[in-house]
């Protein structure tokens, strides 16, 4: 799905059409992408939580931090969640100079679908991880490490962005976050009142 665009064609994310219709012998179609996916995630964590165990300089520690969240940023908006889920987000600035966010989504009619284990994989390294360090920041915070704030605001960000793109790629573009949990929540209180009634 395109914001801002009123081409609609469907593009082909890296060679999805070459195995449409191909039934899979394997539950994971991907398994080196799903490796990475979770990789580098895991990586930056365990190297921050061990960083006093492995080195004894902040500035290593701090590097190999900001390289691993890096690689991860990369690997999972560029890679993985073209191969896992078929999503994929970016910024395109324009001929006029004005920045337009796009995301979009694999058609279903006829192309591959992404796995379940594969689909599961994903959105469960992309939704806990960045909550783990969302938990960094607060620990950080509370035990006055400041040193270590930067680092920890680094990781909510690439994390928090990736997984903000991937949302908005599911829900769809044009969809406006607030007003699609705005419509939930009401749904979900207009069913609890109309029950209500019907038990008097």
């Amino acid at each position: 799905m395109l914001t801002g665009d009123a081409n609609d064609e469907d593009v082909s994310l890296f060679d999805a059409e070459e195995d449409a219709g191909k039934p899979s012998k394997r539950s994971v179609k991907h398994p080196v992408a799903s490796f990475f996916h979770l990789f580098f995630r895991v990586s930056a964590t365990l190297v921050y939580l061990l960083c006093d165990l492995l080195s004894a300089s902040f500035i290593a520690s701090m590097v190999s931090i900001i390289l691993l969240l890096s690689c991860d940023f990369w690997t999972v908006k560029n890679v993985t969640g073209r191969l896992m889920v078929g999503l994929r987000w970016w910024n395109q600035v324009d001929d006029d100079g004005q920045s337009r966010w796009v995301f979009e989504s694999r058609k279903g009619s006829g192309k591959q679908q992404a796995s379940d284990s594969e689909s599961r994989i994903f959105w469960l390294g992309l939704i806990i991880c960045p909550v783990i360090w969302v938990v960094f920041a607060f620990s950080v915070l509370f035990s006055v490490k400041i040193k270590w704030m930067p680092l920890v605001i680094m990781g909510v960000v690439l994390q928090g962005a990736n997984l903000y793109g991937y949302v908005r790629c599911k829900v769809g573009g044009k969809t406006n976050l607030k007003n699609m949990a705005t419509n939930y929540f009401g749904r979900q209180f207009l069913k609890q009142a109309l029950s209500k009634e019907e038990e008097s």
